[in-house]
């Protein structure tokens, strides 16, 4: 069984539309079914880092552009994007969040991924 953990997407307002200019990219998740998550997985232990990159592309394109990457849990994880350069129209965001978990001298890594369309309009 698979436990949805998340990332969730954290819109930066209900009334927002569309992005234009600088925007912040958050996503959180839910520990309590990851850990249960990783029980089922077998990999009981400690989780020493989260970490979350964020990538966008126009969408129907194949190619993700990095924006950043944050491991800041109490600031949701937050990016700065910046629009102000992007042609008008629909992107598709990527969070690809990564928990590391050690367990003795093991450290494994799991990741999920959430993808979000957006409209940009400068």
């Amino acid at each position: 069984m698979s436990y949805d953990w998340g990332p969730r997407y954290i819109v930066p307002s209900p009334a927002l539309k569309s992005y234009s200019g600088t925007v912040q990219l958050r996503e959180d998740f839910d520990e309590e079914l990851l850990d249960k998550e990783l029980a089922e997985m077998g990999l009981s232990g400690v989780i020493t880092k989260t970490v979350n990159p964020w990538y966008y592309r126009r969408k129907n394109t194949d190619t993700w552009i990095k924006v950043g990457e944050s491991a800041d849990k109490p600031g949701n994880f937050a990016v700065t994007w910046n629009t102000r350069n992007l042609e008008d129209g629909q992107y598709e965001v990527l969070g690809l969040m990564h928990i590391f978990v050690r367990s003795g001298d093991v450290e494994t890594a799991i990741a999920r991924q959430n993808i979000v369309e957006v409209t940009v309009k400068n």
